[in-house]
């Protein structure tokens, strides 16, 4: 079986849950934020690019 998910999302939402989701491509994982935005806290969102070029993910600074 092929997994097609490009992006990963975990995050927290705003009452304390866990959300852990997987995107195709961009338009899904905004689709996907927006849809979600009133349940989830903004700070506490971390995207995973699956098909990153490995020596930028070395050198990629996150806030």
């Amino acid at each position: 079986m092929e997994n097609n998910c490009r992006f990963v999302v975990n995050a927290v939402g705003k009452g304390g849950e866990t959300y852990h989701t997987q995107c195709k491509d961009k338009k899904e994982l905004q689709k996907w934020i927006l849809e979600n935005q009133d349940r989830i806290s903004r700070n506490d969102i971390n995207v995973t690019d699956k098909k990153k070029n490995p020596l930028l993910k070395l050198i990629s600074f996150n806030k």
